[in-house]
C-alpha cells in the first residue's frame, strides 16, 4: 500500500500521439490535510474513494489505500467535498516497461499538463520522453489537493 510515483510538467501535447487509452476524471477532496488526504473520484464509469498518507522527505513515496465504489455513490459524496473539483483527461502512454500516465487539466486549471510514473522503487530507472519537463515531485503546489483550491 505504498505508492511510489514521480511527478513532472510536460512541455508539450505530443504525448498524446502516442497514449494508449484515455478518459476522463473528475475528483474532489473531503479533507485535504497533508497528513491524509481523503479523495473521492470518477474515472470514466467508475467510481473511487482513496486515502493518501504524508509523503516522505523525497516526496516520492507514501501511504496509499484505495477502494472501488459505485458510480452513483462517488457521485452522492461530491457535494460533500471541499471547494474546488478538479476535472481533467488522463492520458496513459506506454515507456518501456512503465505507464506514464498525463493529466489534462480543464476548467480553471487549463493548460496545465503534468505526467505521473509509478514505480517499484524509489530507484527505478524509466525511459524519459522528450515531452516530459521539470520534475516537480514533492512540490505541494502540484498535488492535485493543493491544485483543487485552485478550481474555485
Amino acid at each position: 500500500m505504498i505508492e511510489i510515483e514521480r511527478k513532472f510538467l510536460v512541455t508539450s501535447e505530443s504525448f498524446k500521439n502516442n497514449a494508449q487509452r484515455s478518459y476522463r476524471i473528475m475528483q474532489g477532496y473531503l479533507n485535504t490535510d497533508p497528513e491524509r488526504t481523503v479523495r473521492v473520484r470518477i474515472k470514466g464509469d467508475q467510481g473511487f474513494i482513496t486515502i493518501k498518507g504524508k509523503g516522505n522527505a523525497s516526496g516520492m513515496s507514501r501511504f496509499e489505500w484505495e477502494k472501488e465504489i459505485a458510480v452513483i455513490e462517488a457521485e452522492e459524496l461530491m457535494p460533500l467535498c471541499e471547494k474546488g473539483v478538479i476535472k481533467k483527461i488522463r492520458y496513459e502512454i506506454k515507456s518501456g516497461n512503465h505507464i506514464i500516465e498525463v493529466d489534462e487539466f480543464l476548467g480553471k486549471l487549463k493548460g496545465l499538463l503534468l505526467a505521473e510514473i509509478e514505480l517499484n522503487h524509489e530507484n527505478d530507472v524509466f525511459n524519459t520522453p522528450n515531452w516530459l519537463g521539470k520534475e516537480v515531485t514533492g512540490d505541494p503546489q502540484y498535488y492535485n489537493s493543493q491544485l483543487s483550491t485552485k478550481c474555485i
